[in-house]
Formats: C-alpha cells, structure tokens, sequence
C-alpha cells in the first residue's frame, strides 16, 4: 500500500504509518502469523471488533486534551473511515468503530498530519496517560499536573523499556487529595503534594502503585509518601524496568503490576526498584513546565455578549450553571462541562462544538473520565451565549458527572469480551431517573457505572452503585443478567474502595434494582449520610435481602430472556480478547529468533544516534528473546523475563551464572557509551551462538513440519 504522507507527520510517525501498511499488505497476502499481527496492530492503536472484518481505532489523547483542530480532524476522519461518531473513553482517549484493516494507516496518517497519535493506544504498553480534567483550573490543585502528565506521555511513546510487556500498563495523576483520576486503581497513581523544606514550598508526589480493577480489583499500595518532583519520571521507568523483567507472560489473567506487587511484596518490589536507579536513562528529569503556564488562545469577550438572553428558560438554564459550570481558580473564568450520553458524539456535533470553542474557551478542550469534555477559560460573561450555543447542539442536558451520568463501556454493540448490552441498559437507567428522581441531578455522591463483562472497562467496581454484564442459567434456557456492586469509589476518608458484589439479576429487572436503591436511600439515610457510609451503616446482607425479590428466576418472562436493545433470545457470545501477546506460529523458534535479530539492530541504530540507554535495552531484549529461543527449541518452558535469565544460563553455559550476570549487568551499569557498545556486541555474539545451535538442531532432526514466515522479513 502506498502512503502519501502528509507534511506535518514526524519522522518517527512516517516510520510507524509505512510500517503498519506493509505490515497490513504482507498479513493480507497470507503470509505471517495472525497472532503475531495482532501484537503488532494493538500497539498502533488497532484494535479488533465483535465484528468480522473491522476494527476500532483508539486515539491517544494524553490527559485528555484536544484543540478545535484535532478534534475537528478526528470528526472528518470518523466520516471518512468509520461511522461518523466519536466514542469517548473512560480514560479519555477518543475511539472510532468499524474501520477497515486497510485504511487505518490512512487514517492514522490523516491524524497524526494534526498531531494526534495512535501509537501505543492498545496492546501490553503504556497506556494512555490520564489526568484529572481539572488540571490546571482546579481550585484545590496545589499545582498544575498538566506537565507532568504531558511529559510522562512524550518519554515512554517509543521508549524500548515498555513495547511488549507482560500487559499493559497505566498512569493516572490527579489534581488534588480527591484523587479524581482514581489513582488508587491505576498500576502507577499520581498525586501533588507541597512539602516545606527549609521554610520553601517544594514540589512532589504521593505515589500509589499496583492498583487495578478486572475480575479481581486490587487497590493501589502507597509506594511514596512525597517523592520529589525531578524523581517521578525516573521512579515510573525504574518501576516498568521491573515490571518488563519479573511480569508474569503466561497466565493472562496473572500478568498485571498488581500480581507482581502482590506476589513480591511491597518491601521486595521496592528494593527492586531501586536497585534499577543507576541504569537509568536519566536518574533526575527535571519537567518543562514554561509551555503550560498560559492557556492557548484565551478568548476575546465578544462586544454582543451582554445583550444575548441566557434562555428561553431561565429556570433550565440555572440547572446547567448550578450541576454543569464551575469557577476557576483562575478569576473571572469559569469551566464549562458537557455531558454525553455514552460517551458518543456525531462528527456534526463534534466539529461545531470545536466552533464554539474557538470563539469562547481556550483551545484546550480535555475528555473527562465520566465520557464526557470540558471547556475551560470561558469568561462569566460569555456563559449565556454559550449555554444558547451548546444547547442547540444538545450538550446542556445537566447532571455533569453526577448520579444522572452514567459512566459505561459499549458493551455488546462492539467489544468482543462483553457478555451484555451495556448502551442499552445506561439508556434506559438514565430515562428512569429523569422521569422518577428528577432531582438526582444535583447529587453528586453516588456514581453510577456499568461495564458489558466483568473486565471492568466501564469501571463498575469503583461505583457507589455498579453493574457488570453476566449469565444465568435457567433450565435450558441463558439470561442476560447485571451483578450489581455497591460501595465502590472514592471514599470520604481519603482513600479508593472497591464495592462488593452483592446479588445478580436478570438485567431487564436493573430499572427495577435502581428504584429500590434510590428509593431506600431517600427514605433510610440519615441527614447528610454520604451513600456508602450508608451501604456499609446496613450491610451487604441488608441489601442482597432488599434486591433477593429480583433475582426470582420462577417468574421470569419472555422478555426476561431479551437483553436490551435486542429482539431475539440472548444467547452467550464471547471472543477473544485483543491485549494478549501471545504467539501461535508452528516453528516459535524461528519467528522468536527474528525478533531477536529485529532487536539487535535497533540496539545497533540506536547506538548510531547516541542514545545509548535506549541501546542498551534493545541489548537486553536481544539477550532474552535469543534466550527464549533457543529455549523453546529444547522444549524449555519459558515465561518470565528473569525465568528465562535463569534458565538460560543452565542450558547455555557452564552454570557458572556467568551469562546470567552479564544480562543482568544491565541494571549495574550506566549506559555509558563504553558499556553500551560491549553489551551490544555481547548480545549480538550470544544472538549468533543461538542461531548456531538451532541450525544445528535442525540438521539433526529435520526441519520443523512449518516453517512460519514473521511479517515477510527474511531470517
């Protein structure tokens, strides 16, 4: 496929497009390894649907934030290549559905022309690095994370340390104490803090680590109380270094931070971490923060703006001052919130929202997690005119963030792992309270959210009130069903809780759950009692008697057995997930030795540019994909990092732990260019030794019945 690539696109990015294209033509032709070009599609952002035949594409938008331009180009895109929507995520990335295979580098191309990148979006890499969309306007903010979040996002895209990983990995940073970016569920959770040191304030974090939600929700353990601010860059790369080495690679299930945490011990972990500092590409990393310091493009008060009436309705446009609009801690400025049901947009109402925009806010529009956006630097004085604006683009329904908004994943409409429909039932849940609890929307205790399956993308385990999609069997016949979670969230104490699954039900019977919750809330709280001092004041077992009436599966009706959104009869239907990385090929050992060679010549070009860290870690990689196969040419079962060091050194050397040092010396040594060069030649002496005795296997036994070709490269 030839690509025109458009002249804003970097270097790295023409690199990346090109590749995935000629990747894309070779797998297409029939050749390679499927499950190898997954691994590979996932880390550009290409990411499989329920769908044959199309994929979602993720954008990463670090800490949320896109201008009138990008987010106008991601609307022509959507148009272009997809449906004309845009789904926003929980962690603020923006998704776009049922694109063809072989137009994502075209897209990709069009987006990065507008500086947007897909690059690292899916797959066992650094995720998206999320904020809290208050960064920078946050009256409680002690300071701005904004550059941080914005520096962390630049220095890990492309680092070699966290390109194929055991799992993904994700960084949050919140604006204040409230940890509104839910750090405490994140693998690495950030939060400001000011330290007096010699009567000045000085800058620096609270760090959490090893905190998680899926099947089973781990919280995130304090690894630092404050820890310098020219420390967090380094501590996250000497923390990922550790996670790539010791990270299950097997078990799936298994391969998160928060196991290893769990499975090493706080202590242990730590000390691992440490002892990384002296290998690392930059012990101290001092954050630009002088390109943050101003908003972009603040806006100039419009001369007509006084004479513009707020509304037709005074009283409708005092809800949405009251749940959606808040000051600033910059004076005279207030913040504008948008709530989207389901996170979805059409690319019409995107692109004039980006007008608006331009005309009233500062270009710094930021996707929150709840799925919807934020405007910021809108002056007092323009909230009239922008309210008339948004309204005709219906984004003033009001309820930002509250119970009203709830938070979901798509569920069944696209991701192959969901179970239920999660669109469906969020519609319908949000109309009870409309019509029923018309006041729910100045409540913003209780959160609401739903995901399709337990994996927990629409967050449902950290809700005062959530849902995730299941089965129950009923005689012969399968119902969709939701568990439901209550207690979960962001604690009045100060800390992050997980809520406890408490009953599950048929899901046609979740309007009728949230009814009696509300309802029993409105008539048993005490005054002022938050809703999870409640939840735990009654009782886990108070509540599964309150719902117990649901779950009656003898009175079940035909609709019962109709997920929403469906006319037929549910049935189960759940694919693979698309964030595994492992290979299938018939002969590993050859496909494996490729990317060892794939390694070392990046270590080599890398060393070329100087960039010696860097080098060293693709050494490192060299020694252990070489490692691992010439293991699976004896049959050695490989798994972890540091197992396959070990094992390595039994099978080929004298067992002297020689070989095992020397690949471990990478944590010893500053990637001083001397160091680098020796580990870089060592690696390619013990890549060729491999290589020897795979061939001289074969000789003795016969080629494998297979030969897997990777990607068209020859070996």
């Amino acid at each position: 496929m030839k690509i025109d690539i458009n002249p804003n696109v970097s270097t790295e990015a023409q690199e990346d497009i090109i590749e995935l294209a000629n990747k894309i033509d070779f797998f297409t032709s029939g050749l390679g390894s499927e499950e190898a070009f997954r691994k590979f599609r996932l880390t550009r952002g290409v990411y499989g649907q329920r769908q044959s035949g199309v994929q979602m594409i993720r954008i990463k938008l670090p800490y949320g934030k896109v201008t009138a331009d990008q987010l106008t180009r991601i609307a022509d895109c959507s148009d272009r290549y997809a449906t004309g929507n845009l789904h926003a995520t929980t962690r603020q990335d923006i998704q776009l559905h049922f694109v063809k295979l072989a137009e994502s580098p075209l897209l990709w191309n069009d987006l990065e022309d507008a500086g947007i990148t897909l690059r690292e979006a899916c797959g066992n890499t650094v995720r998206n690095v999320t904020a809290s969309f208050k960064a920078g306007i946050d009256p409680n903010e002690p300071f701005d994370v904004t550059p941080h979040a914005h520096a962390i996002f630049a220095y890990f895209l492309r680092n070699p340390i966290c390109q194929d990983m055991g799992r993904k990995f994700k960084i949050a940073l919140s604006s204040s104490e409230k940890d509104e970016a839910f750090g405490f569920m994140h693998d690495i959770g950030i939060i400001p803090r000011l330290q007096m040191q010699s009567g000045v304030a000085v800058r620096g974090f609270k760090i959490l680590i090893g905190g998680g939600l899926g099947a089973q929700p781990f919280l995130a353990q304090v690894a630092h109380e404050f820890l310098p601010e020219n420390q967090l860059i380094p501590f996250i790369e000497a923390t990922i270094r550790v996670f790539d080495r010791y990270g299950e690679r097997v078990r799936r299930h298994k391969a998160r931070l928060k196991y290893l945490l769990n499975d090493l011990g706080l202590e242990d972990f730590m000390a691992k971490v440490n002892a990384e500092w002296v290998a690392l590409k930059n012990p101290l990393y001092e954050i630009e923060q002088s390109a943050f310091d101003n908003p972009l493009h603040l806006p100039v008060l419009p001369t007509s703006v006084g004479q513009e009436s707020a509304s037709n309705d005074e009283k409708e446009y005092s809800i949405w001052r009251k749940t959606n609009v808040f000051e600033q801690k910059q004076p005279g400025f207030f913040a504008v919130q948008l709530r989207v049901q389901l996170g979805d947009m059409p690319s019409d109402t995107a692109r004039a929202l980006a007008d608006v925009v331009r005309q009233y806010a500062a270009d710094d529009l930021r996707v929150t997690p709840n799925q919807g956006y934020i405007m910021r630097f809108v002056r007092a004085e323009s909230l009239p005119i922008v309210y008339q604006k948004l309204a005709e683009l219906n984004l003033v329904e009001p309820g930002f963030d509250t119970t009203a908004d709830i938070t979901t994943c798509p569920g069944t409409d696209t991701c192959n792992l969901a179970i239920t429909s999660s669109y469906g039932i969020t519609r319908e849940l949000e109309r009870v309270m409309k019509a029923e609890f018309s006041d729910i929307v100045y409540n913003d205790d209780i959160k609401i959210k739903i995901s399709g399956c337990m994996n927990g993308c629409g967050q449902h385990s950290i809700a005062n009130i959530g849902f995730h999609g299941s089965s129950i069997k009923n005689g012969a016949y399968v119902l969709p069903a939701l568990q439901v979670l209550l207690g979960g969230g962001f604690a009045e104490t100060g800390t992050g809780t997980v809520g406890d699954k408490v009953i599950k039900i048929p899901t046609k019977r979740g309007p009728d759950a949230l009814r009696l919750l509300l309802g029993d809330y409105d008539s048993r709280a005490n005054e002022g009692e938050y809703y999870n001092e409640y939840y735990r004041r009654a009782g886990k077992n108070y509540f599964y008697s309150l719902l117990k009436p649901l779950a009656d599966l003898t009175t079940a009706t035909d609709s019962d057995y109709v997920d929403w959104d469906h006319a037929e009869r549910y049935a189960t239907e759940v694919g693979v997930g698309e964030c595994a990385s492992v290979i299938l090929d018939l002969d590993l050992v050859a496909t494996t030795l490729i990317e060892a060679e794939e390694k070392l010549q990046k270590a080599q070009e890398t060393f070329k540019k100087q960039d010696y860290a860097d080098a060293v870690y693709h050494a490192y990689n060299t020694f252990v994909t070489a490692a691992k196969a010439g293991l699976l040419a004896l049959s050695v079962p490989t798994n972890t990092q540091i197992g396959i060091v070990n094992d390595a050194d039994k099978h080929f050397s004298d067992g002297d732990g020689r070989l095992k040092e020397r690949i471990l010396s990478i944590n010893q040594n500053a990637a001083t260019p001397e160091f680098a060069s020796e580990f870089i030649a060592d690696a390619a002496v013990f890549l060729a030794m491999i290589q020897t005795k795979r061939a001289e296997q074969i000789e003795r036994e016969g080629a494998p019945r297979s030969q897997a070709v990777f990607f068209g490269l020859d070996s």
